[in-house]
């Protein structure tokens, strides 16, 4: 984690993944978001630290929330991870969702033995 708990590689990796899945070259999210197309490819190397302005605007034009952009850096983050496993799940069927909810219980009691 870099300094001030903000995991920098992190945020750009998931810029990245969020930038292709629309897509988008680095230059197309630089227009959408009003961010210089080389900060873009900064941003998403953790070659530089990102102002909020910055990453607000990138989330926007994403359409995405800041919360999911730094996900694992924020100290109360338990609602993204709902959010995830909800899209996981959201397509399965009524077998599919039986067995993984055995896989989740399962887990979370191995889990807990080991604290």
């Amino acid at each position: 984690m870099a300094q001030g708990g903000i995991d920098y590689v992190t945020i750009g990796v998931r810029i990245r993944a969020c930038r292709k899945a629309k897509g988008w070259t680095q230059a197309e999210l630089a227009e959408h978001s009003g961010v210089e197309p080389s900060n873009i490819s900064h941003i998403e190397r953790a070659a530089t630290k990102l102002s909020l302005p910055t990453l607000i605007g990138i989330a926007n034009a994403l359409g995405t929330t800041l919360d999911e952009l730094v996900y694992g850096t924020l100290v109360k983050s338990e609602h993204i991870s709902v959010k995830m496993i909800d899209e996981v799940l959201a397509d399965c069927t009524a077998e599919e969702l039986k067995a993984l909810t055995e896989v989740l219980r399962t887990t979370k009691t191995v889990l807990r033995a080991k604290r």
